[in-house]
Formats: C-alpha cells, structure tokens, sequence
C-alpha cells in the first residue's frame, strides 16, 4: 500500500506546480531591479556622441528606458505605439541601443521614426547585462528617485500601454 501512496503524492505535488505555472503570463519576468536603483548608465549618445546618458542627470522626473535594436521586428512592431506615447502624457522616453551598429541604428530610426529623446549607444550590451535584459525590445519604467518600478519584456501594444505602463507612470508623477 505505501508503494503506490508515494508516487500518488509525488504526482499530485507535481500537478499542482505545473497548474500554478500555467496560469502565469510569460511576459511578466520578474527582475531583482524592481525597486532598487537603476543601474549607471554614462554611455554616448546614438545621434551626437559628444553627449551621454546618465542615469542621474533625470532624477526628478519619471522616465522610460526602451532597449531596442535595428535587427529587432518586434521593436519596429512597438515603433507606432512609442511614436503616439513618446507625444503626450508627460512620457519622457529614452532608448538604449543594445548590441547594434550605429550605422544601421540610425538609418533605421530614420526610416521609421525616431520617438526618443535620445538614445545611448550598448554595442557591447553591458549596461543591458546590468539592467538584465533578456532581449529585446524590453522598457523599464523610472522614477523620480532614480528607482525601477516597472519592467516589460516584449514590444508594447497600445493596449498594454493604456492598462499597464501609463497607469505606474501617472502614479508616480
């Protein structure tokens, strides 16, 4: 009789962590960043290299971090949605270009568009191995305080805009 009770509890342990990871979203990966400060970034700028993005130069303000790449569909998938959001709603956006030849970069933003207030050069994906991107596109949300709040990995939807990302953006301004 313990014979079968055994593997009978076994299997039910099992079951029961394969539902609870079935009915997770495989888009909300979680990151050890979530309040706590967002990591350096002194990197140039993709359009004037003279320039640089530093983290601390936007303390006081909420802000986006949108990791993109010209090789990434995704990230021209999201293009039209950073394009219309990057507008309005006091969204300040910039980009960091993750392991991409400046060349091709900005060629591709001026082909379709370019939403970001600037965006810093990653060729070699340092600051995004700090940020633990796991691909690309990926969008962090900062606050005031310097402090990830918010992580999206995937190309952000209108919809996901209006439901996830400016609902934590309006809290925190």
């Amino acid at each position: 009789m313990m014979r079968f009770k055994l593997p009978f509890a076994i299997f039910i342990v099992l079951a029961i962590l394969l539902a609870v990871g079935l009915r997770r979203d495989p888009k909300l990966l979680p990151s050890a960043l979530i309040d706590k400060p967002a990591p350096a970034i002194d990197l140039p700028l993709l359009h004037d290299p003279q320039q640089r993005l530093r983290v601390e130069s936007l303390h006081g303000q909420v802000w986006l971090l949108n990791v993109w790449a010209s090789w990434c569909a995704p990230c021209r998938d999201e293009l039209p949605v950073l394009m219309e959001l990057a507008g309005k709603d006091g969204v300040v956006l910039y980009g960091l270009n993750y392991k991409d030849k400046g060349d091709a970069a900005r060629s591709w933003l001026q082909r379709f568009g370019n939403p970001y207030r600037g965006s810093a050069v990653d060729s070699d994906g340092r600051v995004g191995i700090d940020y633990g991107v796991y691909g690309v596109p990926e969008t962090f949300v900062i606050d005031g305080a310097g402090r990830i709040r918010y992580k999206h990995a995937g190309p952000i939807s209108a919809e996901l805009w209006r439901e996830r990302l400016l609902p934590v953006v309006r809290s925190l301004q």
